[in-house]
């Protein structure tokens, strides 16, 4: 007897508009991992009866993408995702809606229509701040320095399919170093190049620690500031083209 074919399914709402939003990761939030942030995202998306586009098939889920998403540990200003609706809604109301319905720490910052091509191919590089709280100014300048004037150096991590030794100097273009004006604790901007594998904050920590044996006497308060297309200035604004083109 031949199998019977199973009638086919609704089709699911074509989208009509992609939006790209920005959204902080702060205080606690910032242990929530990537997939944690995914469940929360999908909740508040419901909550806020945000009208989701949808995949087709027997499982349709909501055309979500996410984009190079922040460490677990660490807080961001500097997250994005994707998302195809199947109406129209206007970019500033989806932004108070779904913040309003994601837990506190988890703030969506700005929400704009998508232009052609892809946000990811504009995540160049990222910004980030590590704050070390009562660390000695010039033991981490020395440090900063000796690295800096490597050619290379070799850290370990441990990925999903085992571990990996790759080079976290040449993706390393800025580090500067301040100590914050109440002295409570000493500052480290990165500026980094997204490589492949990415190099993390917390892999110049690995190589500061074992290249040139600084350890932090504190674990510091990482935050990227920023990411996005690298330029003369520093990283630049990935939605800029989307407002320019779109005009909202």
């Amino acid at each position: 007897m031949s199998a019977q074919r199973l009638p086919p399914g609704p089709q699911p709402p074509r989208a009509v508009q992609q939006l790209r939003l920005r959204y902080a990761k702060r205080g606690r939030m910032r242990f929530c991992s990537t997939r944690d942030f995914q469940r929360a995202l999908e909740r508040a998306l419901r909550r806020a009866a945000i009208p989701m586009a949808y995949s087709a098939g027997f499982h349709p889920h909501p055309k979500i993408s996410y984009a190079n998403a922040a460490p677990t540990g660490a807080a961001s200003q500097a997250e994005y995702v994707e998302l195809a609706l199947a109406e129209q809604v206007d970019p500033a109301t989806l932004c108070h809606r779904l913040t309003d319905a994601l837990p506190d720490g988890l703030d969506v910052l700005e929400a704009v229509e998508a232009a052609p091509g892809s946000l990811a191919d504009r995540l160049e590089g990222s910004e980030w701040l590590l704050e070390f709280p009562g660390e000695d100014h010039d033991r981490l300048r020395e440090a900063c320095e000796a690295f800096l004037r490597m050619r290379t150096c070799e850290v370990t991590r441990t990925f999903k399919n085992g571990p990996r030794t790759f080079d976290a100097r040449a993706a390393v273009l800025v580090m500067d170093i301040w100590e914050d004006p109440d002295r409570s604790c000493v500052i480290l901007r990165l500026v980094v190049r997204h490589t492949t594998p990415s190099v993390r904050p917390d892999d110049v920590l690995t190589a500061l620690r074992d290249r040139v044996a600084f350890a932090a006497r504190t674990p510091p308060l990482i935050t990227r500031l920023a990411q996005g297309p690298l330029g003369a200035t520093g990283v630049g604004d990935p939605l800029a083209i989307d407002r320019d083109v779109t005009g909202r």
